[in-house]
């Protein structure tokens, strides 16, 4: 029986040279993702981590961290933690990375005080194309981010969020049908599992997808 696409390629729909699985594209151990997470974009999709996750500088330490099955489109952007500028004294300039004399006196501490953390992205996710992460920001599993979204704080898990910046639109479903999809948690199935309950997992029946074996 299939079980579906290779969760090793890169290309998993060869037709559609566009649509790249991101795990098995990426070195960067600064940035993690989980399988069949894909990005799909016409032009630059294999260089998602240089194009698309910015201001990513080792010396900060931080990561973007990607689940499983997540849905990425084109122009999606990470803003790391590297972007930040000192916000501690008058200027926000910075002077230091020209060199040259003016990194003398710059204190590192007071580009660390604006760090935000890692980006965490959950599982099942659907960005948008051009939406833009800014750092730190945490996504619940199974949230939506409109398209051309800023999202500056953390969305909650199966939120629909839009605009600039983002806020929450609707939930996808009541609470008491989150807690149970998260409980379920699919996605971290066995491919034979999910490719066996697809229906469930495609449908609106949470009983059905609870007694999925």
């Amino acid at each position: 029986m299939p079980l579906g696409p290779d969760p090793l390629a890169i290309h998993p729909v060869p037709a559609h040279q566009r649509i790249v699985f991101l795990k098995n594209l990426i070195d960067d151990p600064k940035i993690e993702i989980g399988d069949y997470t894909y990005y799909d974009d016409p032009e630059n999709a294999l260089l998602f981590a240089s194009r698309n996750v910015l201001h990513h500088y080792d010396f900060l330490g931080d990561k973007l961290r990607i689940g499983r099955f997540c849905a990425i489109a084109t122009g999606a952007r990470f803003v790391m933690n590297g972007a930040n500028h000192a916000m501690t004294g008058f200027s926000t300039f910075p002077f230091n990375i020209f060199g040259e004399g003016w990194e003398e006196g710059f204190d590192m501490g007071s580009i660390t005080a604006g760090l935000r953390g890692d980006t965490v992205i959950g599982n099942d996710v659907w960005i948008g194309a051009e939406a833009v992460i800014l750092p730190g920001v945490t996504i619940g599993d199974g949230a939506v981010i409109g398209a051309f979204s800023v999202v500056g704080r953390d969305v909650s898990p199966y939120a629909v969020v839009a605009g600039n910046p983002a806020v929450e639109r609707r939930r996808r479903f009541s609470p008491e049908i989150v807690d149970r999809l998260l409980a379920v948690a699919w996605w971290n199935w066995p491919v034979e599992r999910i490719t066996k309950n697809l229906a469930a997992i495609r449908g609106a029946d949470i009983d059905a997808l609870e007694r999925a074996e």
